[in-house]
This record gives structure tokens, sequence and C-alpha cells, in this order.
């Protein structure tokens, strides 16, 4: 049954909807305030909420950021006054569903909300599809060249058909999830499920229920009994992404899931078998933890039976621009443009940068590029500013944009005239020979720059 959450300060809108949804045989829990509506998000699952905006204290969008930080699937309608529009828009920048506006017609609610549960059912099927699929024409989903990512595919196919727990090490944003994807894609247990699980996203109090399950009225909230995630993936793969993040509690009865091969729902007597293989991924040193005793050592050998390690995106540069290409192909074609490459310049631009964000980074630096692109090449102007470098002087310095900045503005005389130039030169060559640019780039106005090209002989 889907779970619907209403969220208003006004006690007769509040019954009014109750009165409405229920006829439409949903199930539904009222909040009377925003504070009342984090509460219960934080100890039960909606598939919706339709919250109003103005609220004392909490407001509407308050509890949307909050809905979507718990569980960024669910849908958000808010419902705003007539003439407040505006606050209504950011909300749905914010990850909203949709809006109504009072005084809203009753079917218009009715195919709001029915929109909203068929978004959410169509964005589960996608991925329930892609993991199924896991693979792009017979090859992995994973892009990779460099020495390392090559050992990572020997791992992979040492590993895919037996049912060792793998621990997958790296920073976020490496690719651990598409690491896990591809050992059972590739494995034995290919065509049974595969369930990724956010161990740091879902509430500490809910954890056993949601990885275990738990009987009708075994605790507040339990209005019906549930499956739990163990039992979902029984005969398949269970991938426990950030399980550094799991509390010592939960890591006891995790650990005795692995041991026995048996899981037990809250308030229920019944022990279940479960045939499930365990991969898991953390960004954080799980061997650190064990000695500071925030996880414990004998769930660590558990599930490190086999550890592979990703590593960060700046220790393997020869995998940029490939990564690169990729991400250009895919969002070209979502966004239904024609752009074939990038400029010489954009592919340096992307191959000297340290990307703190590693390849999540990179995908969104490419987004961005290609959406506000006009051309069928990526120019340099289409990317964010921090990867705007300019080239060293000869003796292999390298300067960013910041740097030459500070250098005309009132250090310029203590430099030596060779590296000013160098600098002049290497900014004209950066904007295309075009000085109006290079002004722009260096700080400083075109009379002064005309001047030193003239005093240096510079040609451009």
């Amino acid at each position: 049954m889907i779970q619907i959450l209403v969220v208003d300060d006004d006690r007769s809108m509040r019954e009014f909807l109750e009165l409405v949804l229920k006829r439409e045989r949903y199930s539904v829990t009222c909040a009377k305030d925003g504070a009342d509506a984090i509460l219960l998000l934080k100890e039960n699952y909606f598939d919706l909420v339709i919250t109003d905006l103005m609220m004392p204290a909490i407001n509407g969008l308050e509890v949307l950021k909050k809905a979507k930080e718990l569980y960024p699937d669910i849908q958000v309608i808010v419902i705003t006054a007539f003439g407040a529009i505006e606050t209504a828009v950011k909300a749905i920048k914010l990850g909203a569903h949709d809006y109504i506006t009072k005084p809203f017609n009753n079917d218009d609610l009715r195919l709001r909300i029915h929109r909203a549960i068929e978004t959410q059912k169509i964005e589960h099927e996608n991925r329930r599809l892609k993991q199924e699929l896991g693979m792009k024409d017979g090859k992995w989903d994973i892009i990779g060249v460099s020495s390392s990512m090559q050992e990572v595919f020997t791992l992979i196919n040492r590993v895919k058909d037996t049912r060792t727990n793998v621990l997958i090490s790296g920073e976020s944003g490496t690719g651990k999830e598409l690491v896990a994807r591809a050992i059972h894609n590739q494995g034995v247990r290919r065509d049974e499920p595969f369930i990724p699980i956010n161990c740091g996203a879902i509430p500490e109090n809910l954890v056993e229920s949601e990885l275990f399950g738990h009987k009708r009225g075994s605790f507040t909230g339990a209005i019906e009994n549930k499956k739990g995630l163990f039992l979902d993936a029984d005969g398949g793969t269970i991938f426990l992404d950030e399980v550094g993040e799991l509390s010592l509690q939960a890591q006891v009865k995790l650990l005795r899931v692995i041991q026995d091969k048996k899981i037990k729902p809250i308030g229920d007597p019944t022990e279940y078998p479960v045939d499930v293989r365990i991969l898991s991924a953390t960004n954080k040193d799980l061997r650190q933890l064990v000695k500071e005793s925030r996880f414990r050592e004998d769930l660590f050998y558990r599930l490190n039976v086999i550890q592979i390690e990703m590593r960060p995106l700046r220790d393997r540069r020869d995998d940029i621009l490939p990564l690169a290409r990729h991400f250009l192909e895919n969002y070209s074609a979502e966004f239904s443009k024609n752009i074939q490459n990038f400029s010489k310049e954009a592919m340096d631009l992307l191959k000297n940068y340290s990307y703190p964000g590693n390849i999540r980074e990179l995908e969104n630096i490419v987004e961005r590029a290609v959406a506000i692109e006009s051309t069928p090449v990526i120019l340099p102007e289409s990317l964010p500013k921090e990867l705007t470098l300019v080239a060293a002087d000869k003796g292999g310095r390298s300067y960013t944009l910041e740097d030459i900045r500070l250098t005309f503005n009132g250090v310029i005389d203590n430099l030596l005239a060779t590296i000013e130039k160098g600098l002049i030169e290497d900014a004209i060559r950066a904007c295309s020979g075009d000085r109006t640019k290079a002004c722009g780039m260096l700080g400083i106005p075109m009379r002064s720059l005309r001047y030193r090209i003239k005093k240096y002989n510079i040609i451009d």
C-alpha cells in the first residue's frame, strides 16, 4: 500500500486531505507541523509527502530537504497559496515533484498524486532494469585503461564465480558500486537479485528493520510485515555501501547473519535461512576504525576476505579522457546535441585537473559543458573556472588563474621580465589570440597589455 505523509498546520486541511486520500485507498499519516513531520520521516518510510509550504518554525521547504536527505527517491508535492508561486518554484528546484495552489480541485490533486506515484514506479523500474542488465553491449559498464584498473578487472574475473565476500575500498566517486555490479553481473548469481544498500542513509533506529525485516506491531510504526532486504536478495548479492557507517549494534547482527546464514525479523520468533553473497564498500580506513573500537574486528575480517582498491582519478590520469568521452557521448545524446569531441585546450584542462570528487565530479563537469556548449566541440569556456590553468613557463612551473591575477595586482615589479613575458604569452595562447579575453584572465586593462606586448615584442 502506498504510504503518504500529509503535513499541514491547519487541522481542517489535514483532516480534509486525509479523508480524500483514504477514499483512494492510500495509507495516510498526518503531521501537525514541520517538526512533527521530520520526526515521522526519521522513523517511517513514506512513498509520498504532501506538505504545506507556509508553516511556523519549520516550513515546507525544510521538510522537503529533510525528506530528500533521508530518502532520495521519495516524491514530494508542496501546497502553496495563490501568489506564492516563486516559493513553489524554489521547492521544485530543491527536488519537489510538483506543487498545487490553494484552493485546489480534488480531481487535480488526485491526478498530481497519481503522477507522482507513477514517476516513482518508473524510477524504481528503471533502476531495477539497470541492475538486471548491468552490462552494455556485452561489456562491463566500467571504463579504465590505466594499469590500476586492469588489476581491478583481473580481480573481478577471479572472484566473480565464488561466494567469497569482497571489500571494495576507495574515495567517494571512484566507482566502487560499478565494481560490485560487475562482480554480480559477470558471476553465477547474475540472474538473481542485486540489492544495493547505502548504510549511511538508513536512520540508525531502522537499520535492523530494513536489513532483516519486522513483524507487524513489533514496534511503533510497524503497521505491516516487512520482508527485509536480506530476504529480498536471497540467492543473489547484497551490496553494503559505506559499511563503515553501521552502528556497533547493527554490526553484531550482521556478523551473526554472516556466520549463521539465517536472519530473524524483529518480533518474529522464526529464523529464515538466506543464501546471500555480501559485497561491501567503504571510503574509510576500516583498520583504523577497528583500532578505535568503532568497527568490530571479527566483522572486518569476515567482510575483507578479498579487497579491491579503487584508486582516485588523480592517480590514474590515463582514464580521464576515455571517461570524459564516454560521458560526452551519453550527455550529447540525452540533450539531443551533436557534440563530437573536446578541443585540444579543453582536453589539456581536463587532464591536468586533480578531481577531488573523482569520477562523479568529472561526469558533472562534462554534463555541464554539454549543457552550455553551442559548438560541435567542447571549448575551454564551457568548463568550470577551477579547471582553467595557464601553461607553465619553459622551466615547467604552472600558474592558476588566481596566481596570474595576484601577479599583476601588486607584485609585478618584483618579477623577472622573462616570467612576465611568459605569463602574457601563455594567456594570449590560452585565449587563442583574443586580447580582450587575455585581459580578463590577467586582470589588467587593454592599454597595459598593449604596452607589454610592444615592450617584449610578443607576436600573437
